[in-house]
């Protein structure tokens, strides 16, 4: 839709990538804002949105289906809901790969009995509520999605039927079990702030 707003947070990169968002500024209202470690940037696109729910994406990802943003924030409107994710699925990827997204995804629905989380891959937030939260905390390296996620109460946080197609760069570059030992080290120290703020050399790889 052509008033539909999309801002893209750009970290410097040299792949034409603020070239190809302005190739769609004839069917929506995009713009490249300054980007950083993901904290920064979707901040930044937080501050300059005006409306009542914020979706972030990693720029890697697909819904797998054309209804899935519209599912989530009809969802989000009827139970007014703070925060709507959605299940990650791997495209191509070897069956380690698809098992670990499988598993996030069966401790995301077993997140909802103690303390809810969603990853930045599809986060749907309201910004009311993000703005409460103080949005995504900045000196985190590592998990600023599970850490603001995590805040949501049970009763406003949902997980929308479908799924976005994600690649596994991730695990060929850290391997697969780093990435499945940091995913359970953040869920075991969802009280432990000393442990976001520590650098666990995420972003090095």
């Amino acid at each position: 839709m052509p008033n539909t707003r999309v801002l893209v947070a750009d970290a410097n990169s040299t792949d034409g990538t603020p070239d190809l968002v302005m190739s769609f500024r004839d069917r929506l209202r995009v713009e490249v804002i300054p980007g950083g470690l993901p904290s920064a940037g979707r901040n930044a696109g937080a501050a300059r949105a005006d409306t009542p729910y914020l979706l972030f994406l990693d720029a890697d990802v697909e819904p797998a289906h054309p209804s899935l943003i519209r599912r989530a924030v009809e969802l989000a409107q009827q139970k007014q809901l703070h925060c709507v994710t959605t299940n990650i699925l791997c495209r191509g990827g070897s069956f380690a790969d698809k098992l670990l997204y499988l598993s996030n995804d069966g401790f995301q629905y077993l997140s909802r009995l103690h303390r809810p989380f969603s990853t930045g891959m599809f986060m749907l937030f309201e910004k009311k509520r993000f703005d409460d939260l103080g949005g995504f905390h900045e000196r985190v390296h590592f998990a600023e999605d599970y850490l603001l996620s995590s805040q949501v109460a049970r009763s406003k946080f949902r997980i929308v039927r479908g799924g976005v197609y994600t690649t596994n760069r991730r695990f060929e570059k850290m391997g697969h079990f780093r990435v499945a030992r940091l995913f359970l080290s953040a869920a075991f120290n969802y009280w432990n702030q000393s442990f976001f703020l520590r650098d666990h050399k995420y972003w090095q790889n």
